[in-house]
């Protein structure tokens, strides 16, 4: 389970949402994979990030599906509810935390709002199965999860990755892991300051 926060390293994912919005324009349900999310702080991050940019019926049609490898019974339970202890929550941007995080009837914590934890749904995935959820991404973000795989298995993630995404989706990845140069044909740098790369079709229709 990796150790992360609410808005870690905010640039890039308000980079990813901005770039991938278009491409969410005139989709039923338009959908985003965060893959190896802890205990949740990401995806909902991504969720108030997308709440903040889209109007409230197409917000609504959003779908951001969050995998993580550990999936026991508390661990899902206190994920699905949201809560998390104010202390944590102390570096949140400005007005981020009125808007967006309400009184959960304990001392000391707070939970995440209704219309932003319904977007995101979480189930268990091993990335290291090497299969995709699904296909037709917008939008895959995936940090602090790679430094843990060799790189022979970082470069069959990333082949997955490319799988699922829709075509010219965005991945979203950690700062810390460049982009293997076995995989230059498949993804396009998109920002100079950060991992956010769009998918490319490979010439022979296969990653």
């Amino acid at each position: 389970m990796a150790f992360t926060f609410f808005f870690r390293d905010q640039q890039v994912l308000e980079r990813a949402v901005e770039y991938s919005l278009p491409s969410l324009a005139g989709r039923n349900h338009p959908r985003i994979w965060d893959a190896g999310v802890a205990m949740g702080q990401e995806p909902f991050t991504v969720s108030i990030l997308f709440a903040e940019r889209m109007g409230h019926f197409a917000f609504n049609n959003l779908r951001i599906e969050a995998t993580d490898v550990e999936n026991t019974g508390q661990f899902r339970l206190a994920i699905e509810a949201a809560v998390y202890p104010q202390e944590e929550l102390s570096r949140l941007p400005q007005g981020i935390l009125e808007k967006y995080f309400e009184e959960d009837g304990r001392p000391g914590y707070l939970r995440v709002i209704d219309k932003v934890r319904r977007r995101v749904t979480f189930q268990c995935h091993d990335l290291l199965s090497f299969k995709e959820i699904g296909h037709g991404y917008s939008l895959i973000v995936c940090k602090n999860v790679l430094l843990h795989f060799q790189p022979g298995e970082r470069i069959e993630v990333l082949k997955m990755f490319h799988r699922a995404l829709a075509p010219g989706g965005f991945l979203a990845t950690e700062q810390t892991q460049e982009m293997p140069p076995q995989l230059a044909h498949l993804f396009e740098r998109v920002i100079p300051d950060g991992h956010l790369f769009r998918k490319v079709e490979s010439g022979d229709g296969a990653a």
